[in-house]
């Protein structure tokens, strides 16, 4: 659950383009896999003396057991308590002593562990990360005082944000009969029910070489990352793993439709969101051409020339195991319905079937996709990000290489194509209505009974 905003960061990042002549590959990373099957990814930037080591492991959210939702973000807080070598607490201590910062994250289909350090301390990271991916202890306490953490978190990142709780009911109206509709952080029921022999049933079964992935960016080359390899992680023998089993989410036959409200909310926002194919470049495109900035055309069409709302936008998150998401959203302006606005997105839907996108508007998205890549081969731990989601997301090292020559083959026909693939096909998206909760009415007087004084 940390570092959530760095994945919106990641799927904008995924497909921004440069022109023909730059080099086919974009980071030149270079890659191997270790005899018990760990795979490793070394993207080289020598800028500075510095390192972001990151271990991924292929299990996730989606993952976990039926009744036992929240166990695989659990066992990532759980995964710092310690092993023999380095006990409970020690390992952060001793990032943060070698200059360097180190953290965790969890999603739906991975659980990734990070240490940003100085380039002379990489060796000392790796020791201690290999470690702890078979030697944790866990004492019950440990887990029965973190159990209470991760309830806290859910209380402070969840239940106490309106948003949060309608994202959470969205997702399991929209991934009906599929573990996407459980959230990562899980049911706050069955987190309480989480055990030391539940988070050890997971590590065991999930925490293996040969179901993890090693990327390491920064001022290294593989050369001299590969002895290293071979003597912290290489030792550990590889396992039998789970399959990662993912029933097919059920077909939405009616329309559903969430509304909540909540007097913490200022401004109501309604959205829309379809199930969607993950790793589309045309669907990037479209989210793009729709709503990715104020010169977007909901942006323009919405709110600059109807005046029907103050903000309107659009999303896609391409990197899944299975299918994914595409969203359209706006916020109406004072005095439009959301009735008004929601048959507003409608025409703008249907303008797009009829008439597809210009090729100015695909060039100019492909555009502002191209002057953010500058920064973002500037980012040391932004491509080790970036790797290690397409690579658990079940892609390959040249899907991001060669992100280049995918984009500039793509055609407004291609676009045209995903779009009536998404809008046309025979599942319904989920409507949401978020709103503020208008104050009760106050209640009339009541009339002083007869022969009272007054």
């Amino acid at each position: 659950m940390r570092l959530l905003g760095c994945v919106f960061i990641i799927a904008l990042a995924l497909l921004l383009p440069v022109s023909p002549a730059a080099a086919e590959k974009i980071f030149n990373a270079e890659s191997f896999t270790l005899d018990n099957g760990l795979k490793v990814v070394v993207i080289p930037n020598h800028r500075a003396p510095v390192v972001t080591h990151m271990i991924w492991y292929k299990f996730g959210g989606a993952d976990e057991t039926p009744g036992k939702s929240g166990i695989a973000h659990f066992l990532e807080h759980l995964m710092f308590k310690g092993t023999p070598k380095v006990p409970d607490g020690q390992f952060s201590r001793i990032v943060k002593k070698l200059g360097g910062n180190d953290n965790a994250f969890t999603s739906q289909d991975f659980t990734a562990y990070y240490q940003n350090v100085p380039r002379m301390h990489l060796e000392r990271v790796m020791e201690m990360e290999s470690d702890r991916m078979k030697n944790l202890t866990l004492r019950e306490e440990e887990v029965a005082s973190e159990r209470q953490v991760i309830i806290e978190e859910r209380r402070l990142r969840v239940d106490s944000r309106p948003q949060a709780k309608f994202q959470e009911q969205l997702m399991s109206t929209l991934f009906i009969n599929h573990p996407y509709g459980v959230p990562v952080i899980g049911w706050l029921h069955e987190m309480r029910e989480l055990t030391r022999d539940d988070a050890f049933e997971q590590y065991d079964a999930w925490y293996a070489p040969n179901n993890a992935i090693l990327i390491v960016s920064g001022d290294v080359t593989a050369k001299e990352l590969e002895p290293l390899a071979k003597k912290y992680y290489g030792p550990i023998a590889a396992q039998s793993v789970p399959e990662r089993k993912r029933t097919r989410p059920a077909p939405i036959i009616a329309a559903p439709r969430l509304v909540m409200e909540d007097a913490r909310i200022g401004q109501p926002v309604i959205m829309k969101t379809w199930r969607a194919a993950r790793g589309d470049d045309a669907l990037d495109m479209l989210s793009e051409i729709l709503g990715g900035t104020s010169t977007s055309r909901l942006y323009k069409r919405l709110v600059v020339e109807r005046k029907l709302a103050i903000s309107a936008g659009a999303g896609y998150e391409p990197l899944s195991l299975n299918e994914t998401t595409f969203s359209i959203y706006a916020t109406p302006a004072p005095g439009v319905s959301l009735g008004d606005l929601e048959a507003a997105i409608g025409q703008e839907i249907s303008l797009l079937l009829d008439k597809g996108v210009t090729l100015e508007e695909l060039n100019a998205a492909k555009g502002r996709k191209r002057a953010s890549l500058t920064y973002y081969l500037d980012s040391l731990q932004g491509p080790a990000l970036l790797f290690g989601r397409v690579l658990t997301s079940g892609f390959g090292v040249d899907y991001v290489e060669n992100i280049v020559n995918r984009l500039e083959k793509l055609t407004i026909e291609d676009v045209a194509q995903s779009a009536s693939t998404l809008f046309k096909n025979d599942d319904f998206p989920v409507t949401g209505i978020l709103m503020p909760k208008a104050p009760p009415a106050p209640k009339p007087d009541k009339p002083a009974p007869q022969g009272a004084k007054q």
